[in-house]
Order: C-alpha cells, then structure tokens, then sequence
C-alpha cells in the first residue's frame, strides 16, 4: 500500500481514445503522402497533396495530450521525472528508426550515393541522439536523413522542454498571447514559402519552428479552456473530416488555404474529437491505431526512400505503381504491429518499471 502511494502520481490518465484513432488515420495518410510525392513532385498534381499537415495535426494533439496528463500533476513528478517520462515514450522509435535508416542505406540495390563509413557513423549518431546533421544530398539535406520524420520528434522534443520549464504555469490569457503570436509567425511562414511543408530539411528548419510553436499552443490553448463541441460523427465521420484537410486542392493563394487549416481547422477538429461518441466496435479500433501509428510513422521512411529511387531509375506503369504502393503500405503496416509488439511496448513497459522501482527505492 506504501508503494502504491508512492507511485500513484505516475500513472496515466485515461486515453481520449478517438483522437489515438485520428492519429493513427493521420500516420497512415503521412504513409500514402510519402509515396506519392515521388510520382508527383509537384504537389498541385497530388490528389493527397496537403498530406504533410497530418504532422501539423500531430503537433495540435500533443499540446492537447500533454496538457490533460501533465498540467496538474507536474509539480507533483517534477521535471526530471516528466522528462524521462518522454524520453521513455518517445525515444526507443527515435534510435530503432536511426537503426532501420542506416540499413535503408547499406541495402538499397536502386541508390547511386554513396557514403564512407565514418560518414555514416556520424549520421547516425546524430540520428540517434536527435542532433540535426543536413548532409545528405540524395535524402534532399534532410536534418535526419536516416529517418526523415525525426525532423518532427526534433521539434517535439523542444516543445516538451518548453512546456517542462515555463509552459505548465502559465495564465491561460497569457497562453492565448502566445497562441496568437504564435499564429502571426505562422501566417508569415506559409506566405513567404507559400506553403507549410517546410521544417524537415536544413534550409527550412525554421518553419518547421513556427509549425510545432503555433500547433503545440494550440492544442494546450483547446484543453485549458474546455473545448468541447459535443456531436455524433464518432471516429469514421471525423476521420473523413480529417482527410478533407488533406484533400483540399491547391490554389492560387495556396499560402492561406494552408494556414487556415492549421490554425483554424485542426483546433475544431480537436474540439469535436473531444466531445464525440465512440461505440464500442470503434473504441477497439481506435486504441489499436493510437498503438501502432506512432511505430508506422517512425519506421515507413526507409522503405520509401527505396521506392524513390527504383521509381527514378525504372519505367514503372500504373498497374505496377498501384500493386507497389499497396503492397508497401500493407508492408508498413506489418512491420510497425511488429516493431509495437516485439520492442515498443516491452520495452517501454520495461523502462516504465524500472523508473517505478527507482522511485519507490528513493521513497
């Protein structure tokens, strides 16, 4: 009984467990988006070609999550404890997603790069540790050229320091200052690239800044003031609503279309996951795709960059397009139930423990 009254404060809250389904509905729609972006470069011709702002609708969750489970009881864990709380969540993918990256790299028969081996080991220690290294010029000088999407855990990882050091005490009036700041820098960004794509690679890191900075704020911004629009769509109606965003034709004044997704959009789409109905058939679904879309998006990378490079240096048709693509995403996902199976989860559950048994050990 003492020990569970030591360690009571480290259990975690009770999932919304329609907005996990929306993210894994976000994760395979980045899937799918990565594909395309090879047979359609120019993003206007892609019938999915605002797919990149799944990561904006990511950023706007985790404010949200981590708020619910940290706002009241931080003070209680303290900082370091909500740090290595993260660290346990987030960083085994970071290092097994370097791991697939680099051999990505040694097995791809279709790439015409070539890297030293003292190269590759100084990419990869970067990757693993989360350090921005833009050198790899087949990999477009991405800040993470094993694993490209490490770009988002980068800026993740700073929004969580953010929030650990400042962000958990502040007044909601001044949170709303920020979010419109925020908002303003973001505006800004999308006008002067003319879209949101930017923040994975070193020329446009600084985008990738106002994304996280804006979607952080407001997904905190949705739950300090109660955002719930009670409704009926349940995880299929605001899945569809969800990939309507990524949906959206380009046009002309593309630069606003984008922005006003992310900063108006995603908010009242939070809004609404929060205050939806979720049946029981559903329920099962959606706390299976929370599980797994964090392994699918950190681990599908490698395998597409294999893809672009066969798509560049073949006469690939249609039909043969349409069985790769298909096969590739079910081949993702397989490998991502996997990779949550076999190490996410255990060892999550076995870094978990160990921080319990350090705690009670202190007590």
């Amino acid at each position: 009984m003492v020990q569970e009254s030591n360690v009571s404060f480290l259990q975690s809250k009770p999932h919304y467990d329609l907005l996990d389904g929306l993210r894994g509905t976000a994760a395979l729609t980045i899937v799918v988006f990565h594909f395309l972006e090879f047979v359609y470069p120019d993003y206007s011709q892609n019938f999915l070609g605002h797919g990149f702002l799944a990561v904006d609708f990511f950023f706007c969750l985790s404010g949200f999550v981590i708020g619910y489970a940290y706002d009241e009881r931080i003070t209680k864990i303290g900082l370091w404890q909500f740090f290595k709380a993260r660290l346990i969540r987030l960083h085994p993918l970071v290092l097994l997603g370097s791991i697939l990256g680099l051999i990505g790299v040694w097995i791809d028969p279709f790439s015409d790069t070539t890297y030293s081996s003292g190269q590759l080991a100084i990419i990869f220690v970067c990757s693993g540790l989360l350090i921005p290294y833009p050198v790899m010029p087949d990999r477009g000088f991405g800040l993470f050229g094993l694993n490209t999407p490490s770009w988002s855990l980068f800026f993740e990882y700073v929004a969580n320091i953010v929030y650990g050091l400042w962000l958990y005490k502040i007044s909601r009036r001044s949170l709303f200052l920020l979010w419109s700041i925020a908002a303003i820098w973001l505006g800004w960004v999308s006008y002067e690239a003319g879209t949101l794509i930017g923040g994975w690679d070193g020329k446009s890191a600084w985008d990738g800044a106002a994304r996280i900075a804006y979607s952080f704020l407001a997904g905190l911004l949705v739950f300090r003031s109660t955002w719930i629009i009670k409704n009926k769509l349940g995880f299929i109606g605001l899945s569809i609503l969800l990939l309507l965003a990524f949906l959206v034709p380009y046009f002309k004044w593309n630069w606003l279309v984008e922005a006003s997704i992310v900063v108006f959009y995603f908010p009242l789409l939070l809004a609404l996951g929060v205050g939806a109905k979720l049946s029981n058939g559903m329920r099962s679904l959606c706390v299976f795709f929370g599980k797994i879309s964090y392994p699918l998006y950190m681990t599908h990378i490698p395998m597409i960059w294999i893809f672009g490079n066969y798509y560049a240096s073949h006469q690939v048709g249609t039909q043969e397009l349409t069985i790769i693509m298909l096969l590739g995403t079910i081949f993702s996902l397989v490998l991502a139930y996997l990779v949550m199976m076999l190490y996410d989860l255990p060892i999550r559950k076995w870094l978990h423990a160990r921080r319990t048994r350090t705690i009670v050990e202190q007590k």
